[in-house]
Protein backbone atom coordinates (compact mmCIF):
# COMPACT_ATOMS: atom_id res chain seq x y z
CA UNK A 1 0.00 0.00 0.00
CA UNK A 2 1.07 3.39 -0.35
CA UNK A 3 2.36 5.41 2.53
CA UNK A 4 0.30 8.35 3.89
CA UNK A 5 0.57 11.68 4.11
CA UNK A 6 -0.50 13.62 7.74
CA UNK A 7 -0.18 17.71 7.08
CA UNK A 8 -0.27 19.63 10.28
CA UNK A 9 -2.23 22.85 9.51
CA UNK A 10 -3.97 24.01 12.59
CA UNK A 11 -1.56 26.16 13.92
CA UNK A 12 -2.37 29.66 14.52
CA UNK A 13 0.86 31.92 13.53
CA UNK A 14 1.10 34.12 16.10
CA UNK A 15 4.20 35.51 15.20
CA UNK A 16 3.64 35.74 11.35
CA UNK A 17 0.45 37.63 12.28
CA UNK A 18 -2.05 35.56 10.35
CA UNK A 19 -2.92 31.96 9.24
CA UNK A 20 -0.04 31.06 7.37
CA UNK A 21 -1.53 27.61 5.72
CA UNK A 22 -3.53 29.89 4.12
CA UNK A 23 -1.15 32.90 2.60
CA UNK A 24 -1.09 32.68 -1.29
CA UNK A 25 3.04 32.66 -1.99
CA UNK A 26 2.79 30.74 -5.23
CA UNK A 27 2.78 32.75 -8.51
CA UNK A 28 -0.55 31.71 -9.28
CA UNK A 29 -1.91 31.87 -5.63
CA UNK A 30 -0.35 28.75 -4.93
CA UNK A 31 -0.14 27.95 -0.84
CA UNK A 32 2.84 26.80 0.38
CA UNK A 33 1.34 23.45 1.03
CA UNK A 34 0.26 23.19 -2.86
CA UNK A 35 3.77 22.97 -3.59
CA UNK A 36 4.75 19.69 -0.73
CA UNK A 37 1.30 17.97 -2.33
CA UNK A 38 2.77 17.82 -5.73
CA UNK A 39 6.34 17.23 -4.53
CA UNK A 40 4.49 14.34 -2.71
CA UNK A 41 2.10 12.95 -4.98
CA UNK A 42 5.17 12.64 -7.46
CA UNK A 43 7.51 10.48 -4.76
CA UNK A 44 4.17 8.10 -4.22
CA UNK A 45 2.11 9.27 -1.25
CA UNK A 46 -1.29 7.86 -1.65
CA UNK A 47 -3.90 9.18 0.89
CA UNK A 48 -3.79 12.62 2.58
CA UNK A 49 -4.75 13.73 6.04
CA UNK A 50 -5.03 17.59 7.00
CA UNK A 51 -5.17 18.13 10.87
CA UNK A 52 -7.41 21.49 10.61
CA UNK A 53 -8.51 23.58 13.08
CA UNK A 54 -12.58 25.03 13.45
CA UNK A 55 -11.55 28.71 13.01
CA UNK A 56 -9.79 27.83 9.57
CA UNK A 57 -12.31 24.78 8.17
CA UNK A 58 -14.46 26.53 5.95
CA UNK A 59 -11.54 27.95 4.12
CA UNK A 60 -9.57 25.59 3.55
CA UNK A 61 -11.98 23.26 2.63
CA UNK A 62 -13.11 25.63 0.01
CA UNK A 63 -9.62 26.33 -1.24
CA UNK A 64 -8.84 22.61 -1.24
CA UNK A 65 -11.92 21.55 -3.13
CA UNK A 66 -11.38 24.91 -5.91
CA UNK A 67 -8.55 23.67 -6.38
CA UNK A 68 -8.46 19.75 -6.41
CA UNK A 69 -11.66 19.20 -7.07
CA UNK A 70 -13.32 15.59 -5.97
CA UNK A 71 -9.41 14.87 -4.69
CA UNK A 72 -10.04 11.71 -1.75
CA UNK A 73 -8.49 14.22 1.07
CA UNK A 74 -9.10 13.63 4.60
CA UNK A 75 -10.01 16.26 7.16
CA UNK A 76 -9.59 16.10 10.75
CA UNK A 77 -10.63 18.77 12.87
CA UNK A 78 -8.05 19.17 16.05
CA UNK A 79 -9.69 20.72 19.31
CA UNK A 80 -8.80 20.89 22.84
CA UNK A 81 -11.18 17.72 23.28
CA UNK A 82 -9.58 15.50 20.64
CA UNK A 83 -8.67 12.18 21.35
CA UNK A 84 -8.35 12.99 25.57
CA UNK A 85 -7.55 9.83 27.32
CA UNK A 86 -10.47 8.04 29.94
CA UNK A 87 -10.56 9.95 33.12
CA UNK A 88 -9.17 13.34 31.73
CA UNK A 89 -11.07 16.73 30.24
CA UNK A 90 -10.61 19.94 29.29
CA UNK A 91 -9.64 22.30 31.54
CA UNK A 92 -12.14 25.35 32.47
CA UNK A 93 -9.83 28.33 30.41
CA UNK A 94 -8.18 26.12 27.64
CA UNK A 95 -8.95 27.22 24.71
CA UNK A 96 -6.22 26.23 21.56
CA UNK A 97 -5.23 22.31 21.32
CA UNK A 98 -2.05 21.04 22.79
CA UNK A 99 0.41 21.04 20.50
CA UNK A 100 2.21 18.65 17.40
CA UNK A 101 1.79 15.35 19.42
CA UNK A 102 -2.11 16.43 20.22
CA UNK A 103 -2.22 17.26 16.10
CA UNK A 104 -0.62 13.72 15.06
CA UNK A 105 -2.67 11.72 17.89
CA UNK A 106 -5.86 13.32 16.56
CA UNK A 107 -5.30 11.68 13.30
CA UNK A 108 -5.03 8.35 14.01
CA UNK A 109 -8.68 6.66 13.11
CA UNK A 110 -7.76 8.36 9.94
CA UNK A 111 -4.32 6.38 9.04
CA UNK A 112 -3.68 2.13 8.46
CA UNK A 113 -0.56 2.45 6.38
CA UNK A 114 2.86 4.58 7.38
CA UNK A 115 3.12 7.73 7.40
CA UNK A 116 4.71 10.92 6.60
CA UNK A 117 3.90 14.26 8.98
CA UNK A 118 5.16 17.72 8.21
CA UNK A 119 3.71 21.07 8.42
CA UNK A 120 1.89 22.88 6.42
CA UNK A 121 3.50 26.32 6.37
CA UNK A 122 7.11 24.51 5.63
CA UNK A 123 8.48 23.10 2.46
CA UNK A 124 10.77 20.26 2.29
CA UNK A 125 11.69 19.74 -0.82
CA UNK A 126 10.97 16.89 -3.26
CA UNK A 127 14.46 15.05 -1.79
CA UNK A 128 12.57 14.82 1.42
CA UNK A 129 9.50 13.54 0.20
CA UNK A 130 11.26 10.95 -2.17
CA UNK A 131 13.74 9.80 0.77
CA UNK A 132 10.24 9.35 3.23
CA UNK A 133 8.19 7.50 0.68
CA UNK A 134 10.69 5.02 -0.12
CA UNK A 135 11.23 4.66 3.62
CA UNK A 136 7.45 4.43 4.22
CA UNK A 137 7.18 1.92 1.39
CA UNK A 138 9.02 -0.79 3.25
CA UNK A 139 8.24 0.11 6.17
CA UNK A 140 5.64 -2.07 8.31
CA UNK A 141 2.57 -0.83 10.10
CA UNK A 142 4.26 -2.17 13.85
CA UNK A 143 8.26 -1.37 12.70
CA UNK A 144 10.10 0.05 15.69
CA UNK A 145 12.24 1.77 13.51
CA UNK A 146 10.89 4.83 12.86
CA UNK A 147 12.70 8.13 10.35
CA UNK A 148 13.21 11.32 10.71
CA UNK A 149 14.54 13.74 7.38
CA UNK A 150 17.07 16.28 9.13
CA UNK A 151 18.32 19.89 7.27
CA UNK A 152 21.54 21.62 8.24
CA UNK A 153 20.66 24.33 10.70
CA UNK A 154 22.44 26.76 8.41
CA UNK A 155 19.23 25.76 5.33
CA UNK A 156 16.69 26.71 8.04
CA UNK A 157 16.80 29.88 9.28
CA UNK A 158 14.53 33.02 9.46
CA UNK A 159 16.13 36.50 7.69
CA UNK A 160 13.86 38.02 9.88
CA UNK A 161 14.41 37.25 13.42
CA UNK A 162 15.26 34.21 15.43
CA UNK A 163 13.46 30.78 15.38
CA UNK A 164 13.18 27.76 17.55
CA UNK A 165 14.86 24.84 16.07
CA UNK A 166 15.20 20.94 17.62
CA UNK A 167 19.06 20.04 17.55
CA UNK A 168 19.91 16.69 16.53
CA UNK A 169 22.75 14.54 18.04
CA UNK A 170 23.21 11.38 15.66
CA UNK A 171 24.91 8.19 16.60
CA UNK A 172 25.44 5.44 13.80
CA UNK A 173 22.55 7.06 11.59
CA UNK A 174 20.30 6.82 14.20
CA UNK A 175 18.91 9.78 16.40
CA UNK A 176 19.95 9.39 19.91
CA UNK A 177 17.77 12.63 21.08
CA UNK A 178 16.61 16.23 19.90
CA UNK A 179 17.23 19.46 22.01
CA UNK A 180 14.77 22.45 21.61
CA UNK A 181 16.94 25.52 21.11
CA UNK A 182 15.27 28.83 21.29
CA UNK A 183 16.15 32.22 19.85
CA UNK A 184 18.57 31.06 17.16
CA UNK A 185 19.63 33.50 14.58
CA UNK A 186 22.27 34.29 12.22
CA UNK A 187 25.27 35.74 13.71
CA UNK A 188 28.61 35.83 11.93
CA UNK A 189 29.24 32.65 10.46
CA UNK A 190 27.06 30.54 12.36
CA UNK A 191 23.51 30.45 14.39
CA UNK A 192 23.50 31.78 17.60
CA UNK A 193 21.11 30.60 20.27
CA UNK A 194 20.26 32.43 23.67
CA UNK A 195 19.32 30.35 27.02
CA UNK A 196 16.55 31.68 29.19
CA UNK A 197 18.81 33.33 31.08
CA UNK A 198 20.19 35.24 28.35
CA UNK A 199 23.87 33.53 27.71
CA UNK A 200 24.53 33.51 23.98
CA UNK A 201 26.37 29.78 22.48
CA UNK A 202 27.16 29.29 19.74
CA UNK A 203 25.83 26.74 17.47
CA UNK A 204 27.27 24.56 14.17
CA UNK A 205 26.00 25.92 11.07
CA UNK A 206 26.15 22.59 10.01
CA UNK A 207 24.05 20.89 13.22
CA UNK A 208 21.48 18.29 11.97
CA UNK A 209 17.94 20.19 12.60
CA UNK A 210 14.27 18.61 13.14
CA UNK A 211 11.89 20.29 10.77
CA UNK A 212 8.95 18.17 12.00
CA UNK A 213 9.84 15.64 8.83
CA UNK A 214 9.19 12.17 10.15
CA UNK A 215 7.84 8.63 8.92
CA UNK A 216 6.13 6.97 11.36
CA UNK A 217 4.76 2.99 11.86
CA UNK A 218 1.17 3.49 13.07
CA UNK A 219 0.87 0.27 15.50
CA UNK A 220 4.11 1.62 17.10
CA UNK A 221 3.44 4.99 17.21
CA UNK A 222 0.04 6.13 18.13
CA UNK A 223 -0.13 3.48 21.71
CA UNK A 224 2.90 5.54 22.04
CA UNK A 225 1.30 8.58 21.25
CA UNK A 226 -1.34 8.19 23.80
CA UNK A 227 0.43 7.11 26.73
CA UNK A 228 2.37 9.98 26.81
CA UNK A 229 -0.20 12.43 26.33
CA UNK A 230 -2.13 10.76 29.37
CA UNK A 231 1.68 11.47 31.27
CA UNK A 232 1.75 14.83 29.77
CA UNK A 233 -1.91 15.47 30.94
CA UNK A 234 -1.30 14.20 34.73
CA UNK A 235 1.18 16.24 34.91
CA UNK A 236 0.62 19.55 33.14
CA UNK A 237 -2.92 19.54 31.96
CA UNK A 238 -3.91 22.39 34.38
CA UNK A 239 -1.42 24.62 32.48
CA UNK A 240 -3.60 26.61 30.07
CA UNK A 241 -0.11 27.39 27.86
CA UNK A 242 0.95 23.83 27.83
CA UNK A 243 1.61 22.19 24.55
CA UNK A 244 2.57 18.18 23.92
CA UNK A 245 5.14 17.94 21.18
CA UNK A 246 5.77 15.71 18.69
CA UNK A 247 9.34 15.27 19.51
CA UNK A 248 9.57 15.36 23.07
CA UNK A 249 7.03 11.61 22.05
CA UNK A 250 10.39 10.60 20.27
CA UNK A 251 12.96 11.20 22.49
CA UNK A 252 10.65 9.50 25.03
CA UNK A 253 10.80 5.81 23.41
CA UNK A 254 14.18 6.65 22.71
CA UNK A 255 15.38 6.70 25.73
CA UNK A 256 13.17 3.71 26.99
CA UNK A 257 14.45 1.61 24.08
CA UNK A 258 10.91 1.13 22.56
CA UNK A 259 11.84 2.51 19.40
CA UNK A 260 14.71 4.05 17.18
CA UNK A 261 14.84 6.62 14.26
CA UNK A 262 16.79 5.97 11.52
CA UNK A 263 18.17 9.49 9.92
CA UNK A 264 17.60 10.69 6.36
CA UNK A 265 19.04 13.72 5.39
CA UNK A 266 17.88 16.22 2.51
CA UNK A 267 20.32 18.71 1.23
CA UNK A 268 17.61 20.80 0.12
CA UNK A 269 16.75 24.63 1.37
CA UNK A 270 13.98 24.21 3.58
CA UNK A 271 11.68 27.25 3.34
CA UNK A 272 8.54 28.25 6.17
CA UNK A 273 6.95 31.45 7.22
CA UNK A 274 7.59 32.04 10.76
CA UNK A 275 7.46 36.24 10.14
CA UNK A 276 5.83 38.13 7.75
CA UNK A 277 8.57 39.39 6.25
CA UNK A 278 9.64 35.82 5.36
CA UNK A 279 6.78 35.57 2.94
CA UNK A 280 8.62 37.50 0.15
CA UNK A 281 11.30 35.44 0.27
CA UNK A 282 9.45 32.24 -0.04
CA UNK A 283 7.40 33.59 -3.24
CA UNK A 284 11.06 34.65 -4.96
CA UNK A 285 12.00 31.24 -4.14
CA UNK A 286 8.63 29.25 -5.23
CA UNK A 287 8.60 31.44 -8.58
CA UNK A 288 8.84 28.52 -11.13
CA UNK A 289 5.38 27.10 -9.61
CA UNK A 290 3.11 24.16 -9.77
CA UNK A 291 1.10 23.29 -11.80
CA UNK A 292 -2.60 23.71 -11.31
CA UNK A 293 -4.10 20.41 -9.83
CA UNK A 294 -1.07 18.64 -9.66
CA UNK A 295 -1.80 16.50 -7.01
Amino acid sequence: MQPTLLILAAGIGSRFGGFKQLEPVGPSGELLLDFSLSDARKAGFGRIVFVISKAIEADFKEYMDSRYGNADFVYVLQEPGSELPAGFSVPTGRTKPWGTGHAVLSARHAIETPFAVINADDYYGPASFRALAEALSAMKNDSREQVMVGFKLENTLSEHGAVARGVCSVRDGFLSSIVEREKIRWEGEGGIYESAGGEKLSLDAQSIVSMNCWGFAPEAMFPRFEHDFAEFLSGRGNDLKAEFYLPTVVNNGIADGSLSVRMLYSGDRWFGMTYSGDREVVKKFLAGGVPKGST
